[in-house]
């Protein structure tokens, strides 16, 4: 379904990607892992068309991407649940949700909104509510409602347990799994690797830029490197 073949990025001067190649196919859940500064985000946002590769290509259901705009990219049945979750504050939570179907039908958004809400019963409590009043859990919530009303194939998500306490993180990861269920293709971008491993098909490891190690979830579980780097031993 998508796929990075030999993918570099540059900012300036400075190479923030070398060679990367990462391939998620359909049904999979997909995670990439690594410390901060690995240049996870930075993958995320190359994939998002912004900042365009220098060389290599992207490639989503056989077509090349790369040379897209971040608009154009977002109409083909991807959408992003970006680090910070990035809401809009001063809207409700219903006027956020609604933001997510901008390209839907309004025929369809009743169900959609259904859908969002017996996933994330809490949102459809706080409908009314200004997202910015909202608890950092809540608003990943609606950050993940908001992504799922545009009825995505593909679900990106950046460091979804961010700045989250163990209870809500534990949530967001078996609401991941959820998705999973339903046929949902995911691929998931975090520094938590110990709930992403376990979660995951397959993983990637990047480390300054370059994929060092990649395998099943579970091998990448088990892998003493990786034990050691990103699991505390």
């Amino acid at each position: 379904m998508l796929e990075l073949r030999n993918v570099s990025t540059h900012y300036g001067k400075i190479q923030a990607l070398h060679d990367v190649s990462v391939e998620v196919k359909e049904g999979e859940i997909v995670t990439l892992i690594g410390a901060n500064g690995a240049g996870k985000t930075t993958l995320l946002m190359t994939l998002c068309g912004e900042p365009k590769p220098s060389s290599g290509s992207i490639w989503f259901e056989g077509e090349q991407i790369n040379s897209l705009t971040t608009a154009r990219i977002m109409r083909k049945d991807i959408a992003v649940v970006p680090e910070g979750r990035r809401i809009f504050a001063r809207l409700t939570v219903e006027e956020n949700l609604l933001m997510g179907a901008f390209f839907v039908d309004k025929a369809e958004q009743p169900a959609l909104l259904d859908q969002v809400f017996t996933m994330f019963p809490r949102l459809h409590e706080r409908l009314e509510q200004r997202a910015g009043t909202m608890s950092g859990g809540e608003q990943q919530m609606l950050a993940i409602g908001r992504a799922l009303m545009s009825k995505p194939r593909l679900l990106l998500l950046d460091e979804p347990s961010l700045g989250l306490a163990p209870i809500i993180i534990q949530q967001i990861f078996d609401t991941i799994e959820q998705l999973r269920q339903k046929g949902m293709t995911i691929f998931l971008v975090e520094q938590n690797a110990n709930q992403a491993l376990k979660l995951a098909d397959r993983g990637y490891v990047l480390e300054n830029g370059r994929v060092v190690l990649q395998d099943t979830g579970a091998a990448l579980l088990a892998n003493p490197a990786v034990r050691q780097a990103y699991l505390g031993g």
